[in-house]
């Protein structure tokens, strides 16, 4: 049996804005999104992209842990982050066995 995956991203939207979350299924929480199914907030403000993910291998506690604090980034913050996926460690602390590589 394989080890469950989570994804921890960020979308662009509609007004230049971003919006993280947490799934076990990237693709269809995004097009929920896209539909108007995935959040209040992207309702008002569509996505229009994925700016950036990580994958988090076999943690849901972690997953949900790492979108709060990238939440709490400012926007800046999360430029940065999303320009440098790798700081992910520096923003949560992180061991580099916890989250995979990030998904360009």
């Amino acid at each position: 049996m394989s080890e469950k995956s989570y994804w921890v991203y960020i979308l662009r939207c509609s007004n230049q804005s971003y919006y993280t979350g947490y799934t076990d299924n990237l693709k269809k929480r995004f097009q929920d999104h896209l539909d108007g199914k995935g959040s209040k907030y992207t309702r008002s403000f569509k996505p229009i992209s994925i700016a950036q993910s990580w994958e988090i291998k076999g943690d849901k506690a972690r997953a949900m842990q790492i979108e709060r604090r990238i939440k709490k980034l400012s926007k800046n913050q999360k430029e940065h982050l999303i320009l440098n996926p790798d700081s992910l460690m520096d923003v949560t602390l992180l061991s580099t066995n916890s989250v995979d590589k990030p998904v360009e």
